[in-house]
């Protein structure tokens, strides 16, 4: 992924290729102001908003729930991103200021949070399109041990996937410091990589999402629908987040390889890299808001703590009964 939080356009990654030369970019005065103001709003409400959703599922709910173990994980991978932002800005305005190691940890954590948040989503997915399509077939899935081997394989598989960007990751000293791949084959590289990885589970979701649907069109059964309805919405937040960013990564490597050589089109690249990167990365501080919005059990927990809360500062909060919720059911939609 483009590991610099500084945009092309004041910047060279690694090299010098021949359309940098040739054609010469645009500074954006307006960029700094922006992306400070912006990925400090994001920052803010992230830690707000997925700390709000920890409480309530720890308070609140069962994690005996696989769908619940899910949603914290999405959360944990969140906050982690967000945690992220504010170093992107100092990179923006300073350059980087640590040392070789901390570039290649912080684009390690980057590319893990990436990735496990895409996992994540899949998984859930799948499982409901078990619970849904074949409900049967997924009764031996909410034991603790599987709960254990779901969550460790998928953060494990974040960090394999990772380990490239923090080996071709260093520091290079000029006029302000960065920390970029070591050669342009390995951004590519990380470019692709996480473009099939982004393709092939909206592939999955897309096939399990037609199943699901044509499966709840047969059947009068309301009891999936609002589990399925906010997985869907939080599904379709994270393509819409993301998907116009790896588009304009992919056109942006063809420009590197030298298969498109168009001075007007890097010069737009450079307008549509920074305002999709921008909302991509704003997507960290979105599933709280869509947890409010689409389900109402997550609301009707939310206002119960807080009341709770304001009436008793110190006191204990809610009881917490994990015995009384059991697989879906304690999915808090």
């Amino acid at each position: 992924m483009e590991p610099s939080g500084i945009p092309e356009s004041t910047t060279s990654l690694y090299y010098y290729d021949t359309m940098s030369i040739l054609c010469e970019k645009q500074i954006f005065t307006f960029a700094a102001l922006s992306t400070t103001i912006l990925y400090s709003l994001v920052f803010f409400l992230s830690l707000v908003g997925n700390s709000l959703v920890l409480w309530v599922l720890v308070k609140c709910e069962s994690l005996e729930s696989l769908t619940n173990i899910f949603i914290l994980n999405l959360c944990l991978s969140d906050l982690v991103f967000s945690c992220l932002l504010p170093l992107w800005v100092l990179e923006y305005h300073w350059g980087w200021l640590l040392g070789d190691f901390p570039c290649k940890l912080f684009n390690m954590v980057f590319s893990i949070s990436l990735y496990s948040s895409i996992l994540f989503l899949t998984i859930m997915t799948i499982h409901r399109y078990l619970s849904v399509v074949s409900p049967l077939s997924s009764l031996r899935v909410h034991t603790l041990r599987c709960r254990v081997l779901v969550t460790t394989a998928v953060w494990a598989a974040s960090i394999l996937s990772s380990i490239p960007d923090a080996i071709f990751h260093r520091v290079f000293h000029s006029e302000t410091s960065r920390c970029d791949y070591s050669e342009i084959k390995w951004y590519l590289a990380s470019v692709y990589q996480h473009n099939v990885f982004f393709l092939l589970s909206m592939g999955i979701i897309l096939f399990c999402y037609v199943e699901i649907l044509r499966t709840l069109f047969r059947s009068r059964s309301k009891r999936h629908h609002r589990t399925v309805r906010l997985i869907l919405t939080i599904v379709l937040a994270h393509f819409i987040s993301w998907a116009p960013y790896n588009l304009v990564l992919f056109v942006q490597s063809l420009l590197k390889l030298e298969v498109i050589q168009s001075c007007k089109l890097i010069q737009q690249l450079d307008y549509a890299l920074l305002i999709c990167r921008d909302f991509a990365f704003s997507h960290c501080c979105f599933n709280p808001v869509l947890y409010v919005f689409v389900g109402v059990k997550f609301r009707r927990h939310l206002k119960s703590l807080l009341r709770h809360f304001c009436r008793s500062q110190g006191s204990s909060l809610l009881p917490h009964s994990p015995s009384a919720f059991h697989y879906e059911g304690a999915s808090f939609y």
